[in-house]
């Protein structure tokens, strides 16, 4: 192809014609004799035949390539061979990796992307032997977000014993050798740090580790069976509550919301998707007072002022503490996480109830079943706990059994849990509910067997104890 433009130091960048001659790299001046265009050569990865020339225009900085770069190494490429040097420094564009060689004066290996930030990960991915090849691999990116995202992109790609990753005080090296800031960015360039990719923990670090475990302590449920299995519930547990249909979920529910506002300091968030906050509110107090007050008898019962001061005992003095979320039906998944994430991380919540999970997912727009969609949202409920370390209880529904209906006793299974198996994957614990509602005795029909089905924690699970709902107080009772 053609040669276009002559040899000759760039003045106005600090480029030196020693480096521009190592490089190829050529240049061409307008009418006023000044420099209006640099030509970067481009060579054939595998037979170092010359491609192209990557054309800059200095007055605008647009590019333009003659010939072309498909199949070409990274800029620089061809100068070093395989291994012949032990620092390989990486750089965004063809400026920066000549501005590194004027620094170093020549010495070690310096080469750019071929088509800067947006380019990053496939062209080292396409030229990795190369990279690979020398003892220690330097990324010198632009500090902007797009060299800070292209870092990202790329940093797991190169052997990690390897990898360098280079912070400058300034945008890139081309600034900095132009400012006269050469000694600062060489001090930078050798206190590069050693990558080690993220969740990969040294064996050195963990006792800091169980130091925070130390200080995380167990909080007990109301049922003395339940804590011998499972110890009680800690931050950062995904609990899963399920039973077949009108088994008395939300009662166990609102008897935990209780117990958390009464015997912890911390905030609580509550998200009950099949009730109003109106049904919220009066399932708190009626906890409280021990008086089923949804019901019909007690509606009118008290004064105006008397229920006043039973809402101030239960929910009012809470204010600061206690937060609900004022929707019925389903809602996107994305919007479910984010009122989630606002309680946590604007409202400080440290437990969050949802009841339930399948009504979340009964209307999701995108998922072709229920199945891929209560997959999608536990990942996410999941993902959320770590990140926010809460505790998070989950009411979840199950499908209908083989053999004896869920209704009548049959006992839980987690293989009953509805729509998928990521409920019982990523839950900490699953708790089931087993209650005969047709029975002639009725205190067998009131009454409500615990399951630990799951218990990650402590591994024990069976039986844990049966709780005796009372009609006149609507308490539930360990017996």
């Amino acid at each position: 192809m053609e040669v276009r433009g002559f040899i000759s130091d760039i003045p106005e960048r600090c480029i030196s014609r020693k480096i521009a001659t190592k490089y190829g790299v050529r240049v061409t001046k307008g009418t006023d004799g000044k420099i209006d265009k640099h030509y970067y050569p481009y060579y054939d990865a595998k037979t170092g035949d010359l491609l192209g020339y990557k054309e800059r225009k200095v007055a605008t900085k647009d590019f333009a390539i003659s010939g072309t770069n498909r199949g070409a190494g990274l800029f620089g490429q061809n100068i070093f061979k395989d291994g012949g040097s032990k620092y390989l420094t990486i750089t965004e564009g063809e400026l920066d990796a000549l501005s590194i060689a004027e620094m170093f004066d020549g010495k070690w290996a310096h080469v750019s992307l071929k088509n800067g930030a947006q380019s990053a990960a496939k062209d080292i991915k396409e030229n990795l032997e190369f990279i690979e090849s020398f003892e220690y691999v330097v990324l010198c990116f632009d500090q902007d977000e797009a060299g800070q995202e292209a870092i990202k992109k790329v940093r797991d790609i190169i052997s990690p014993n390897k990898l360098r990753i280079c912070t400058l005080t300034m945008k890139d090296a081309s600034e900095l050798l132009m400012s006269g800031n050469s000694k600062e960015f060489l001090e930078s360039w050798w206190n590069a740090k050693p990558y080690t990719p993220e969740g990969i923990i040294s064996a050195g670090d963990t006792w800091a580790y169980l130091e925070a475990q130390e200080n995380v302590q167990s909080m007990p449920y109301p049922w003395l069976a339940l804590n011998e299995l499972t110890y009680g519930f800690r931050p950062k547990e995904l609990v899963t509550l399920t039973s077949g249909t009108g088994m008395g979920k939300t009662s166990v529910v609102k008897e935990l919301e209780h117990y958390l506002i009464n015997n912890t300091e911390d905030n609580i968030g509550i998200l009950h998707l099949e009730e109003s906050i109106e049904m919220s509110t009066l399932g708190i107090m009626s906890i409280e007072h021990s008086l089923p007050l949804h019901l019909p008898p007690y509606k009118n019962k008290f004064s105006k002022e008397e229920t006043h001061k039973m809402w101030y005992k239960a929910v009012g003095q809470y204010a600061k503490r206690l937060f609900m979320f004022d929707h019925f039906g389903s809602i996107a998944e994305d919007s479910l996480i984010n009122r989630i994430r606002a309680m946590t991380k604007g409202m400080d919540c440290k437990w969050v109830i949802l009841d339930h999970l399948s009504i979340v997912v009964s209307d999701q727009e995108g998922f072709a079943d229920e199945r891929k969609a209560i997959d999608s949202i536990m990942t996410k409920l999941r993902k959320l706990v770590q990140e926010t370390g809460i505790g998070l209880f989950v009411v979840s529904h199950l499908k209908r059994p083989v053999g004896k209906s869920h209704e009548e006793g049959g006992q839980v299974s987690l293989s009953e849990l509805r729509g998928s198996s990521a409920i019982a994957q990523l839950s900490d614990m699953v708790i089931g509910l087993e209650r005969n509602q047709q029975a002639e005795d009725e205190q067998e029909r009131n009454t409500t067997t615990l399951r630990v089905m799951k218990n990650r924690f402590a591994g024990l699970t069976g039986k844990a104890g049966n709780l005796l709902y009372n009609k006149d107080t609507g308490r539930l009772k360990e017996i």
